[in-house]
């Protein structure tokens, strides 16, 4: 570049006395801008879709809890999305759909089932995490409001602790084996004998790929040995965390949805 052509440093002068800030031109003059429309678009669907799960539960539970329940859904969400970032992973905005969840989608794969059991396990903890502010907070005020959400944020990442792909708990089980996810088929099915949902005929559907894929698989083959290989010493742990944290979830739903009930039956009287 010729001295003509080059820019004044931001410290340079005009001869008028005027400070003149350095231009920037071709691709790296567009990046900036192109960069923040990024970002804002991310934002704006991330705001967006969480409004209009608020408005949509909100005609069914009301505005409290609609927004309570979608902040919870948020951490979820969050832990997944604030793990991938540590691992490296290029991953997207959390997304809401009305009666149906929210999720992040990962655009990177995970390079091998510790990656991904990490990945998957801290949307559960950071999930368990805000159901216990909840229950702290109805503690402390004694308001239902926040009894019923704590219930909703312990059932809800009970219910993604079910061992079978494309739950959180088949991700994270994959470590130890994917022929786990097998085990995962019937609490599905009694739970949808126990509370019929649309749903979950949708995520059974879609984990029957995944459960082809458990029944071939082959773990001497080099793709399966390169991504599921790991030390005895991480099976142990991720499976030590997966049954306390499933555990602990399964004695505080059932005292929370007791204490709902009994709430329920002293108001009734």
């Amino acid at each position: 570049m010729s001295s003509d052509q080059q820019s004044l440093p931001a410290t340079q002068t005009a001869a008028d006395g005027k400070k003149v800030q350095p231009r920037r031109s071709g691709l790296a003059g567009l990046a900036i801008p192109v960069i923040a429309a990024v970002k804002f678009s991310k934002i704006l669907t991330v705001v967006g879709t969480m409004a209009l799960s608020i408005f949509t539960y909100s005609f069914v539970f009301g505005w409290p809890y609609a927004v309570g329940f979608v902040v919870l859904l948020f951490v979820h969400e969050m832990g997944h999305y604030i793990a991938a970032h540590q691992k490296g992973l290029n991953v997207g905005a959390p997304t809401f759909i009305p009666f149906v969840g929210a999720w992040i989608a990962l655009k990177d794969k995970p390079l091998d089932a510790k990656t991904e059991a990490y990945v998957g396990f801290a949307g559960p903890l950071l999930g368990t995490f805000g159901a216990v502010v909840c229950y702290c907070l109805w503690l402390h005020y004694h308001l239902r409001l926040y009894l019923a959400l704590s219930y909703a944020g312990f059932f809800l990442n009970l219910f993604n602790l079910i061992p079978l792909s494309p739950f959180d708990g088949g991700r994270i089980t994959a470590v130890l084996s994917p022929r786990i996810w097998f085990f995962g088929v019937p609490i599905l099915a009694a739970i949808f004998i126990m509370r019929p949902n649309p749903l979950l005929i949708v995520m059974g559907l879609l984990a029957i790929p995944q459960l082809i894929k458990a029944f071939k698989y082959n773990p001497a083959l080099p793709e399966n040995a390169a991504y599921y290989s790991t030390s005895l010493a991480t099976k142990a742990l991720y499976g030590f965390l997966y049954i306390a944290l499933a555990g602990y979830l399964s004695i505080m739903c059932h005292d929370v949805h007791t204490q709902l009930q009994l709430m329920s039956e002293i108001q009734t009287h």
